[in-house]
């Protein structure tokens, strides 16, 4: 089945295997995903079809500085015929949310996906609704520098488990991808390869691979030594700690193992700790670079030999 999903994947978003089976671990491993780069290389295309070759319910949001809060949690509207209020619900009440260009939105706006995003519910007007389960934020995101966008603070960075960036595809799959627009190719020819049944089973094994305390320990040392690394205004939360072990279990289960090896660890370090870390003034007057400092301390932490 998971051979069956990256093959769907790979015939509509072509030619980004590692970025495909990225997305695939943080989907395993009941995370949350921001997708950051420049407009139009396939950021929405690429959450349309994950979302359609599941058996579940799609839902898209545009957001832009004056979409209200209400519009990502639903709202209390009054019933005449009851006379009372009910809840209609908003653009989170579907397995899979596309919030598409996040950070066109106020802050206001964006923390509104705070409380859905780390426990599954929504609460308006005081009462509390749960979200469909299995729940997916897939976000995309143009870079910061470009005009009209609000950055998103840390705590909603934090929700996120992984970041990743696409880049430009190569000559071949560029012109594959043309062809297919050409012909009017598009995700909604998808059609599902699984059911939600087999989803939350597949997560629910995925959950289920051996971790020794030896890794977890290998983990936490990465994690605090982002913590006491100069060139970082603050080293990454207990949160991180945990997504790292959590992403580090479904790549294991992605290669068809049941236990989890130092090199997944490694394969899903950068993508979950990337986004929760900034550079100081000095260190970016020195182009350091976020990915080579991870490296470096991937390097410095002691790798478990047993």
């Amino acid at each position: 089945m998971i051979k069956q999903l990256r093959k769907q994947i790979g015939s509509y978003f072509l030619g980004k295997e590692s970025v495909t089976l990225q997305v695939l671990t943080c989907l395993l491993a009941g995370g949350h995903v921001l997708i950051e780069d420049v407009p139009g290389v396939g950021k929405t295309t690429l959450a349309r079809v994950l979302a359609a070759s599941v058996s579940a319910d799609f839902g898209r949001i545009q957001f832009t500085p004056d979409t209200l809060p209400g519009d990502v949690t639903g709202s209390s509207v009054y019933n005449q015929k009851t006379g009372e209020f009910d809840y209609r619900p908003g653009a989170v009440m579907h397995h899979f949310l596309l919030a598409d260009e996040i950070n066109r939105t106020s802050p206001k706006t964006q923390s509104a996906l705070l409380e859905a995003m780390a426990e599954g519910q929504v609460t308006v007007d005081g009462t509390c609704y749960p979200l469909p389960d299995p729940f997916m934020v897939l976000a995309t995101q143009n870079p910061t520098e470009f005009l009209g966008t609000y950055p998103l603070p840390e705590a909603q960075l934090d929700r996120f488990m992984m970041r990743i960036s696409i880049g430009y595809p190569e000559k071949s799959s560029e012109v594959a991808l043309t062809r297919n627009a050409l012909e009017n190719r598009t995700v909604r020819d998808a059609q599902p390869v699984c059911t939600l049944e087999d989803l939350k089973r597949m997560q629910k094994e995925a959950g289920s691979v051996r971790i020794s305390d030896k890794l977890l320990e290998y983990i936490q040392e990465i994690a605090a030594l982002t913590r006491h690394e100069e060139s970082f205004v603050i080293g990454v939360s207990p949160r991180a700690t945990i997504f790292l072990a959590q992403a580090a279990r479904a790549s294991a289960y992605l290669e068809g193992r049941d236990f989890v090896k130092p090199d997944d660890v490694k394969a899903v370090c950068i993508p979950v700790l990337h986004h929760r870390l900034s550079l100081t003034p000095q260190a970016r007057i020195a182009q350091k670079d976020i990915d080579a400092l991870l490296k470096a301390l991937m390097l410095k932490a002691k790798v478990p030999m047993e």
